[in-house]
């Protein structure tokens, strides 16, 4: 589904960080609470402190990034842990989101068993230092850039969807103003139960299991066809 992927253009690096393989190593340990902040925070004196860094955006690990971020909660660094060798759960994207002359850092964090989202991130780079100028951290939340539009889409589930079949997704256009993101522009989409081969808790039934519920919903016999002939009739005697 296009709303649970979220789909933009991906630089993902191939070594330490990507999609890689999502459907092996550990499950989540605790849920997320929903926290959006797209107002950047003062920088502590500790940050500033810190050595900056002059490595271009399309070469820094993302992974490092959130691991020494203070804004990325430690539920989000607790589950950030590599799924198969080295490979994370981590999504990069590199590009002009911030109106900024240096490509800015957008970073997803999934999860490994089922890929589902948990934390979507903005990096901004300032005079070789990379702050976290965004911060999204919620079920299924996914960020991509749209034409210099930061894009964050988060699908809406209800009791009984299956997690391949939520009721509908919220996409949320970001536009950078000044020294912050400003909501530009909302959509929620509703999605029809009726169609997609499923039924109303969105679950894919099998040919049998519809052929099983045409029968129950018309319990009229079909009309059988007679076994004996007009020609087979004993004639009667005399």
């Amino acid at each position: 589904m296009a709303g649970l992927a979220a789909v933009g253009l991906f630089g993902v690096s191939c070594s330490a960080v990507g999609t890689g393989t999502r459907d092996e190593g550990p499950a989540r340990s605790d849920p997320v609470a929903a926290k959006v902040d797209p107002t950047p925070q003062a920088t502590s004196s500790t940050e500033a402190d810190a050595p900056a860094s002059t490595v271009p955006a399309a070469r820094m690990d993302p992974v490092e990034l959130l691991k020494n971020d203070p804004k990325v909660s430690e539920t989000v660094k607790r589950d950030l842990k590599p799924c198969v060798k080295d490979i994370y759960p981590v999504d990069a994207s590199y590009g002009k989101v911030t109106g900024n002359t240096s490509d800015d850092v957008i970073v997803n964090v999934m999860t490994c068993g089922d890929a589902v989202g948990i934390g979507s991130y903005v990096f901004r780079e300032d005079n070789g230092r990379y702050t976290n100028v965004f911060v999204a951290e919620e079920p299924a939340v996914y960020a991509s850039i749209d034409r210099g539009d930061l894009v964050v889409t988060r699908p809406e589930y209800k009791k009984g969807d299956a997690v391949a079949f939520p009721s509908g997704e919220v996409i949320v256009t970001y536009r950078w103003m000044g020294q912050k993101f400003v909501e530009h522009d909302k959509v929620e989409n509703n999605y029809s139960k009726a169609v997609g081969n499923g039924d109303k808790q969105g679950e894919v039934q099998s040919p049998d299991q519809d052929e099983e519920k045409k029968r129950r919903a018309d319990p009229t016999p079909a009309a059988t066809e007679p076994t004996g002939r007009a020609d087979d009739t004993p004639s009667p005697e005399g």
